[in-house]
């Protein structure tokens, strides 16, 4: 099974000039702005690595989920920031590092078995998979109910 999604990106002007925007296939956000003063000098808009981040939560929390449901726990709550790190390497730019800071509260597990099942949904979640940088998590708050 291959699903498939899609996003458009459009920049008019180049270099730091320009401005672009982005939309999601599914239309979730609609040209949303971004470029170089997105990216780099903190002004309102998104970026790639803003769009990273969302993606590399919301699949790790997914597949985290996921997993404590195959398990049969079916009571909890999660939270996981993402920050992705971009870094100067030479002439270019990379990405060097994706942190992911979990809050949870779950009912049926103990604490261990919650490390691991985390520890398992950073490892394969299909973002993580995805991502060529170091992948650190966090587990800022686990609470048994």
């Amino acid at each position: 099974m291959t699903i498939k999604n899609s996003a458009v990106a459009k920049y008019k002007g180049l270099g730091k000039e320009g401005k672009g925007s982005v939309s999601t296939g599914s239309g979730a956000f609609s040209d949303q702005p971004y470029g170089f003063n997105t990216r780099f000098e903190d002004k309102k808009g998104t970026n790639p690595e803003e769009q990273i981040a969302a993606a590399h939560a919301s699949c790790f929390t997914m597949a985290l989920s996921m997993g404590l449901a195959g398990e049969g726990i079916t009571n909890g709550e999660l939270e996981t920031k993402a920050t992705v790190e971009l870094e100067k390497e030479g002439e270019g730019f990379t990405i060097t590092k994706s942190s992911l800071v979990l809050t949870a509260k779950v009912a049926g597990i103990s604490e261990e078995d919650f490390a691991k099942a985390a520890k398992d949904a950073k490892e394969n979640c299909p973002i993580s998979k995805l991502l060529n940088c170091d992948i650190s998590l966090k587990i800022e708050s686990f609470t048994a109910l």
